[in-house]
């Protein structure tokens, strides 16, 4: 008898279970948008979610024949970036900074040239790392960040 019925029940479970197409309500809609994508990276990624768009950005790495050079133009990398992802250096909430071989006398012209090239008030949160290397031997100094925008 057991053997009859036990299909009977299963089939009726089943059978009563709702089944619909639509996605759950709570299901939030998610939006990534790849920037400048290269071999295994992009330099940015755009995540969109609830009108906020937030940019993560890949180190950028300056060249140049000493650390300011080097600095001024992972900046530059960093603000074209920037640009190219819909925001600019007031939308970045964090950004780090790593030095190869840092040396505190750096110090002083790190404060000077982001003064000069990113004001002083209202600054994002900051992290300064000093690095035994980055990823090619003539790479001295590499910044990443992350930036927020209200979109319209």
């Amino acid at each position: 008898m057991i053997k009859t019925i036990f299909p009977l029940i299963l089939l009726l479970l089943v059978s009563c279970q709702i089944k619909t197409s639509e996605p759950p309500q709570n299901e939030v809609e998610l939006t990534k948008t790849y920037i400048d994508p290269a071999q295994g990276y992009s330099q940015a990624v755009a995540v969109e979610v609830h009108g906020v768009k937030t940019i993560y950005i890949s180190g950028q790495v300056g060249s140049g024949a000493n650390f300011e050079a080097q600095f001024k133009d992972a900046l530059n990398k960093l603000f074209k970036t920037l640009e190219a992802s819909g925001a600019t250096f007031n939308d970045v909430v964090k950004y780090n900074t790593y030095i190869v071989n840092y040396q505190p006398a750096y110090l002083d012209t790190f404060r000077r040239v982001r003064k000069e090239l990113l004001g002083d008030t209202d600054m994002p949160a900051s992290t300064l790392v000093g690095v035994q290397a980055l990823g090619l031997p003539e790479w001295g100094v590499e910044i990443e960040a992350t930036a927020v925008v209200k979109m319209e």
